[in-house]
């Protein structure tokens, strides 16, 4: 049996841990190294993209343009209304943005007209329509009155015309009436020299006169017949038959 195999394994052994911690100091090292190229990698790439010293800042006129490390600034209004230097795609998304909204607004503008001027037709519509109504409900009124009007002017006429036949009427049977009862018409006037009580004869007007051929003694006669038409003032109707000097 070897006595010295127990150490030679612990030599290998140890030499094995000597072996893995060189390697990894020198994978660290390295590790550094690349950790280290990064950072100045990444240093330069921001250097070269960092922005420029004219972004931003103030500008005199509206779109103006200008070059600088490779890059091309517009003069532009920003949010807040002031003209500063962007870069050309900043300057293009604000100037969209900006006509975007305002393409917008004479889009809702125009809407807003519209339906303004939409609403003033109907209003003009409604108000027609209402004025038509009013008219066509006028007219029919007036003509209702004037058909009322005529049928009550024709009710009066024919009350009126009821009322004067009615009148007519009456007043001809009243006359009819008054012809059964009255008496005779007197006679024609006689002559001045004759007295208006008698007709038919000429009585002559005296202080007494007798029917002729009789017994009286006058001083005046009448021939008869004599009609008796007022009062017999000489006592010449002996039977009151209303004619004297009958013969």
């Amino acid at each position: 049996m070897n006595t010295n195999q127990p150490q030679v394994c612990r030599g290998l052994a140890a030499l094995s841990l000597l072996l893995l911690a060189l390697t990894a100091c020198g994978n660290s090292q390295a590790t550094s190294s690349s950790v280290i190229a990064t950072d100045n990698a990444t240093a330069s790439a921001d250097a070269t993209h960092s922005p420029s010293a004219i972004a931003s800042t103030p500008c005199g006129t509206e779109e103006q343009q200008t070059s600088q490390d490779a890059g091309t600034f517009i003069c532009t209004k920003d949010a807040a209304g002031r003209l500063v230097w962007l870069e050309a795609s900043e300057s293009k998304a604000i100037s969209d943005k900006r006509a975007a909204h305002v393409a917008a607004k004479a889009a809702a503008d125009k809407a807003a007209a519209d339906k303004a001027a939409a609403e003033k037709a109907a209003a003009k519509a409604a108000a027609e329509k209402a004025a038509k109504l009013a008219a066509k409900q006028a007219a029919a009124k007036k003509a209702a009155e004037a058909a009322a009007a005529a049928q009550a002017a024709q009710r009066a006429a024919e009350a009126k015309a009821a009322q004067d036949a009615a009148a007519a009427q009456a007043a001809a049977d009243q006359a009819a009436q008054q012809a059964l009862v009255a008496p005779a018409a007197p006679p024609a006037a006689a002559p001045s020299n004759c007295d208006p009580n008698y007709s038919g004869a000429c009585v002559p007007i005296a202080s007494d006169v007798d029917c002729a051929g009789g017994s009286g003694n006058g001083p005046a006669y009448v021939q008869g017949p004599v009609t008796v038409t007022g009062s017999d003032i000489y006592g010449l109707d002996r039977d009151h038959d209303g004619v004297a000097c009958e013969g």
